[in-house]
């Protein structure tokens, strides 16, 4: 691997990332529902990238599908559901706060991984899941709870539901083998539309949406270049770097969404939620960091 594939990579992850970062500005001025835009995401997500494959002239391994089926077909619903929750969240809550509820997610893989996957609970992952509850407490106010209204406690809530989902998403991704990423997330993002169909169809009314040029355009964006192209971006990047600069750059996609929270939204943070946002992040980067043999 030269230095400018390597470069190229890093650039496509960052850009990646970025992407990722501005999805909860983007659905702040999108009124139509989260379990319809859900949907929309998963199909046309998958849409993109099976078309993205197809035009590099490579095919899915259906014999690596049908062995992982169950297992892509569930944690692909629970991606759909995920989102849902993440997207209510930005409705009640800010930017910035949905996103480090949802950030929380490393934390509670942290907290189940020595229980399902038999992994060893460190002294660093121990100090790094306190750190990170501690800057949760802050990020809630959960201090001064009688000035935080209810609609932001729900809000607080979904995120939370949400990180709890994708966790359990990354520890289902690791009984699922022997198959490509492109393979394995076009059916997780399959999957996750489809479920959603009936849910859509039952809970939610369509026809009180008013589908202006402006909300088809906003509905494309998400669809296309925060699903599709993201997702292309980052996969073209997993080959060329090493696990923990994929783990470490992630963060940026949380950073992102803070700061235009605060520059654009004009969203606030109280001093000691922005020391909670720092414990959450600080914490979830230590944790990602290559382990030593000497760690404790």
């Amino acid at each position: 691997m030269t230095n400018r594939q390597t470069a190229r990579a890093r650039a496509s992850l960052i850009t990646s990332m970025c992407i990722w970062g501005t999805i909860g500005l983007v659905r702040r001025y999108l009124p139509v529902p989260s379990g319809f835009l859900a949907m929309m995401r998963g199909l046309a997500g998958a849409a993109f990238l099976l078309l993205l494959v197809y035009l590099r002239g490579k095919t899915l391994s259906r014999s690596a599908i049908r062995a992982n089926g169950w297992r892509l077909a569930i944690s692909g619903a629970m991606i759909g559901f995920n989102w849902i929750l993440l997207f209510e969240a930005y409705r009640f809550t800010t930017v910035a706060i949905a996103e480090l509820c949802y950030y929380m997610a490393p934390v509670f893989i942290l907290i189940a991984a020595p229980f399902l996957l038999h992994e060893r609970l460190t002294l660093r992952k121990i100090l790094c899941v306190s750190a990170a509850l501690l800057g949760m407490a802050l990020v809630s106010d959960v201090f001064h709870s009688a000035s935080v209204a209810a609609g932001q406690w729900r809000g607080i809530l979904l995120g939370l539901a949400a990180a709890v989902l994708y966790a359990a998403v990354v520890l289902l991704n690791k009984q699922i083998h022997d198959i490509g990423a492109y393979d394995k997330t076009i059916v997780q993002l399959a999957s996750g539309g489809a479920v959603l169909i009936p849910y859509v169809l039952l809970t939610e009314d369509l026809s009180t949406v008013a589908f202006t040029p402006t909300t088809i355009a906003l509905l494309l964006v998400i669809c296309l270049i925060h699903t599709g192209l993201a997702y292309a971006l980052y996969f073209g990047s997993m080959d060329a770097l090493p696990a923990h600069t994929l783990a470490l750059l992630g963060y940026l996609d949380p950073v992102l969404a803070i700061l235009l929270s605060a520059l654009l939204l004009r969203e606030p943070m109280a001093p000691l939620q922005v020391v909670g946002a720092l414990l959450i992040l600080c914490s979830a980067v230590v944790a990602e960091l290559p382990v030593e043999k000497t760690d404790i």
